[in-house]
C-alpha cells in the first residue's frame, strides 16, 4: 500500500461537496469564516482524465483546464492541506487515473456515491453505486492502494438500517479514512426529514471518522446547532451544504456576519482568482434568497460579467485594483521572461493553454507573420498548419510544424485563421521568438515582409485577413467533423473530433 499522508476527519466541520457552489471562492469564504475542511463540487472523472494540469503564474494557482479550455478545477496554496477533491466515478481505474493527477495538490481524495441527480445515476455513479458494493469495494480498493493521500466516500442511507451498517462495514475494510453520510434515502429529497438514528447506528458500527451530513433545513441554523447535530447522530464531524450555501459564515464560531458582508467577500475572491461569472452569479442568488426580487437582485440577475456584478455591488475600485494588480504581475512575469504557462511535451506535441487575443497585436501585425520570417531568416522551410474542426461546438485547433517540431495550443478557438494563430504563439513561445505583441521587441522580424507587401498593394494586408494567394504560399490542412465532411470542399482528411463534456451543473 502507498504511504499515506492523513488528513485527520475527527472533530471537524467541513463545507460540503456542492456542484456550482463548491468553487474556489467559496472554499476559500468557508475557511476565512472557520471551516476545518473544505470539499470540491463534483467532478466526473471522464473530463478529468481529458485536463491538463497548468500552473497559472498570473493567479498563483493551479488549474486542470479541459481541452475546450475550461477551468474544470481551480486550487490554490492557501487551501492545499484542507482541500478534498470529489469525483463522479464508476471505474477504478479511470478514478485512480484522475486521483493520481490531482492528489499533489489536494488534502484528500473523496469519491460520490451519494448523489441522486440524474446526471449522476445514470452512468452509474453517484446513489447508483450503492446499489452494487462489489464496485464501491473494487473502486475505494484501488484508489487506497494507488494514492499517498487519505480516501473517503460520500454515501446516503439505504432504505434498511441493517443494509446500511453492512455497506459501511464492508467500505471501512476497504481502508477508507473517512466516510460522509447524508442521512437520507436516494429516493428522498431535502424537503424530508433527516434520518439521524440511521448516521448514529453507522458512527456505531465502524471505527473511522463519520461527518453527519444533510441537516441543514431543520436542524443547523446557527453555528450553535452545529455540535446539537454531532450530538444528535454521534458522529464527530458534521458537514454543512445548504446552510453554508446561504451564509457561509455559520461557520463561524463568534456568531454570524451579515449577509452583505459576506457577498462583499465572496465577490472579492471571484475577482481575484478570476472565477466564472455564471457561477459567481448563481452563488451570490443562492445567498440572496428571498431578496432575489429586491433592487440588489435585479441588478444582479442583470449582470453578465464579474465587472458588472462589482458595478452592481458598489465594488469597482476593488475590481479595478485586482485589474491592475493582475496586469502588473503579468508584465513582471513577461519581462522575467516567465511564461504565463509552461509548455508541456505530449507525444511529438509541444503544448500550452494559449488562446489568441487580437487586442494584444498592432492593427498589421499577428504571431503568423512573425513566425513565418523567422522561418525565413533561419533558412527552414514555411510553417506548415494542420487544422481540425470540433463537431459539438465547432470549434478549431490547430497544430503548426516548424523544422519537424509541432506546437498547438490546448485551447479551441471560434475559428480557423485564430486557431493557426494560437498555434504560432506557441511555437514562438517555445522558441522564445518574439510573437508581435504591443510593446515588444520585434528583433527586426517581419520587416522584410512589410516591405514586400507594401510594394504589392500599395498597405499592409493584416495576417489574419483573408491573404491574396499570389502572398500566402504556406500550406494549410484541415481535419473536418462528420457533419461538415459531406459538404463540397476541397480541404483533406474527413476524421472526426470527439470530445467529452461536462455534465448538467446542478446543486445537489
Amino acid at each position: 500500500m502507498a504511504e499515506t499522508t492523513e488528513l485527520s476527519f475527527r472533530n471537524k466541520t467541513a463545507l460540503a461537496p456542492m456542484v456550482r457552489c463548491g468553487t474556489l471562492p467559496m472554499r476559500l469564504l468557508a475557511l476565512d469564516y472557520g471551516a476545518d475542511i473544505v470539499y470540491c463540487e463534483e467532478l466526473i472523472d471522464i473530463k478529468m482524465a481529458q485536463c491538463n494540469r497548468i500552473v497559472n503564474e498570473e493567479l498563483e494557482t493551479v488549474d486542470y483546464v479541459a481541452p475546450d479550455g475550461r477551468v474544470m478545477f481551480r486550487t490554490c496554496s492557501r487551501e492545499k492541506d484542507r482541500v478534498v477533491f470529489q469525483m463522479g466515478t464508476a471505474d477504478p481505474q479511470r478514478a485512480l487515473t484522475v486521483a493520481q493527477l490531482v492528489q499533489d495538490d489536494v488534502a484528500a481524495i473523496d469519491v460520490n456515491m451519494g448523489c441522486p441527480k440524474e446526471y449522476s445515476t445514470k452512468g452509474g455513479m453517484g446513489a447508483a453505486l450503492l446499489s452494487d458494493p462489489d464496485k464501491i469495494e473494487t473502486i475505494l480498493t484501488t484508489l487506497v492502494n494507488g494514492l499517498s493521500k487519505p480516501v473517503t466516500c460520500k454515501i446516503r442511507v439505504l432504505p434498511s438500517l441493517e443494509d446500511t451498517v453492512r455497506l459501511v462495514r464492508r467500505i471501512e475494510r476497504t481502508g477508507v479514512s473517512a466516510i460522509a453520510v447524508h442521512g437520507r434515502m436516494k429516493e428522498e429529497r431535502n424537503q424530508q426529514p433527516v434520518h439521524c438514528d440511521y448516521i448514529q447506528a453507522v458512527a456505531e458500527a465502524v471505527s473511522i471518522p463519520v461527518l453527519a451530513n444533510g441537516g441543514s433545513l431543520d436542524l443547523v441554523k446557527t453555528h450553535s446547532d452545529i455540535a446539537k447535530f454531532r450530538e444528535a447522530t454521534g458522529a464527530c464531524s458534521v458537514m454543512l451544504a445548504r446552510a453554508a450555501m446561504w451564509n457561509p459564515s455559520i461557520f463561524c464560531s463568534q456568531g454570524p456576519v451579515s449577509i452583505d458582508e459576506v457577498m462583499e467577500e465572496y465577490i472579492k475572491y471571484a475577482v481575484r482568482y478570476d472565477n466564472h461569472a455564471f457561477n459567481t452569479k448563481y452563488c451570490l442568488c443562492q445567498m440572496l434568497r428571498e431578496r432575489l426580487e429586491s433592487p440588489m437582485g435585479k441588478l444582479l440577475h442583470a449582470a453578465q460579467t464579474n465587472k458588472e456584478i462589482c458595478e452592481a455591488y458598489g465594488m469597482m475600485q476593488y475590481y479595478d485594483e485586482i485589474e491592475s494588480e493582475l496586469q502588473r504581475r503579468k508584465e513582471g512575469l513577461q519581462k522575467n521572461n516567465i511564461n504565463l504557462s509552461h509548455p508541456t511535451l505530449e507525444g511529438d506535441v509541444w503544448i500550452m493553454p494559449v488562446r489568441f487575443e487580437r487586442r494584444e497585436y498592432p492593427p498589421q501585425i499577428t504571431p503568423k507573420m512573425y513566425l513565418l520570417e523567422w522561418s525565413r531568416r533561419e533558412k527552414l522551410g514555411q510553417p506548415v498548419y494542420e487544422t481540425v474542426q470540433r463537431s459539438q461546438d465547432r470549434g478549431f485547433q490547430s497544430t503548426v510544424a516548424v523544422a519537424e517540431k509541432k506546437y498547438r495550443s490546448t485551447l479551441w478557438e471560434k475559428s480557423k485563421k485564430f486557431a493557426e494563430q494560437a498555434a504560432s504563439v506557441v511555437c514562438l513561445r517555445v522558441l522564445g521568438v518574439p510573437e508581435g505583441r504591443v510593446g515588444e521587441d520585434s528583433c527586426g522580424l517581419v520587416n522584410k515582409r512589410k516591405r514586400e507587401e507594401e510594394n504589392k498593394n500599395g498597405a499592409i494586408q493584416p495576417e489574419d485577413s483573408p491573404p491574396a494567394p499570389e502572398l500566402d504560399g504556406r500550406k494549410r490542412h484541415i481535419t473536418l467533423s462528420p457533419q461538415k465532411a459531406e459538404e463540397p470542399t476541397n480541404r483533406t482528411c474527413t476524421q472526426p473530433v470527439v470530445n467529452g463534456s461536462h455534465h448538467s451543473q446542478t446543486a445537489s
